[in-house]
């Protein structure tokens, strides 16, 4: 009787001891769900309060998690070919914008590139070059950086009229440099190119002149080789104040130092980059003045190339001639 009662008394402890591993079970289980949940609680707490900052941050115009722009064509971390810039002129003591062209496989190695400098006409900026003419097919697979900078109506000069207003010291020096230490560039003469259409033409062949130990080659569509001439601006009333602003008063020295005509008579013939001239036959302002330096090219022997095809003075005839120009860049420049 009293082994049963004992064996009773075990078995009791041990259905007890049941209970409680249960008891303890179920209530270590619940404690679990219920931590569980107030984490999830707390994460639905947070991401709400993560949204709200947000939003009031795009809201007021804060940097960067909502408001952000698109990434366009000025973002330096793009790996576009085509691209916005700006970089700071000292000769003219703001910012001014270019446009550059990049080379196919530009990003994906260590090579460096010649460049070649696309100048603007009048009435015109940095976009022209890549949005009126097929640049961008015509130079697919040009291994050369193309640079199209914002010349206003500057007529590439130092202003006779407006001390801080130097087009002419802001491309040959600050924006030669900027683009050299910005870019993969060939960094001597040897790798470098200068070309535009009309007042650009001018400013191309005007730098070459002027500066020949900067370039290889110069080109020049339509150029308004007569833009120092005082007849030019009584032909041209549309052209008459940017013109006045340039060179000043009829005998300026700032005229004399830019006129076209007399640099080419002066100019090392030796020296000087190769030259590419060509007007349309029917470009009734500039067709004589391409004739008068083409004359002078001639006499004085220097190496050049001219031509004449049928067009006029629009953007049809220079898209046409554009891939000549670029034929040309590459065989002076690209060592194949």
């Amino acid at each position: 009787m009293s082994s049963l009662r004992k064996s009773n008394k075990y078995r009791k402890a041990r259905l007890a001891a049941k209970e409680r591993a249960r008891a303890w079970g179920t209530v270590g289980w619940h404690g679990s769900s219920r931590r569980t949940e107030c984490f999830a609680v707390c994460r639905r707490r947070i991401a709400r309060f993560i949204c709200v900052f947000i939003v009031a941050v795009a809201a007021c115009g804060g940097p960067g998690l909502v408001a952000q722009a698109p990434v366009t064509l000025q973002s330096a971390s793009t790996k576009s070919r085509l691209q916005n810039r700006t970089f700071q002129s000292k000769a003219l003591g703001r910012a001014m914008k270019y446009r550059i062209w990049l080379p196919a496989g530009y990003f994906n190695g260590t090579t460096r590139y010649p460049v070649l400098y696309l100048l603007h006409g009048w009435a015109g900026d940095e976009t022209n070059w890549s949005t009126l003419t097929k640049l961008t097919k015509y130079a697919e697979t040009l291994p050369v950086i193309i640079v199209m900078p914002d010349g206003q109506n500057s007529w590439y000069v130092d202003s006779a009229k407006e001390e801080t207003e130097k087009f002419e010291a802001y491309v040959m020096q600050d924006l030669i440099q900027a683009i050299e230490q910005s870019w993969r560039t060939v960094p001597r003469r040897e790798g470098r190119a200068i070309a535009g259409l009309s007042m650009g033409g001018y400013g191309a062949v005007k730098a070459a002149l002027k500066h020949p130990e900067m370039f290889q080659v110069a080109a020049s569509l339509s150029g308004a080789f007569n833009a120092a001439s005082p007849e030019l601006e009584k032909d041209r009333e549309d052209l008459r104040p940017s013109l006045a602003k340039a060179f000043g008063p009829e005998r300026s020295e700032t005229r004399q130092q830019n006129d076209l005509y007399a640099l080419v008579q002066k100019a090392d013939v030796k020296g000087t980059p190769y030259l590419y001239i060509d007007c349309g036959n029917q470009d009734e302002t500039f067709l004589e003045s391409n004739r008068k330096l083409a004359a002078i090219l001639s006499q004085r022997k220097f190496a050049y190339e001219y031509h004449e095809f049928p067009g006029v003075h629009d953007w049809q005839y220079w898209d046409k001639r554009l891939p000549a120009v670029l034929s040309l860049v590459r065989q002076q420049l690209v060592k194949e």
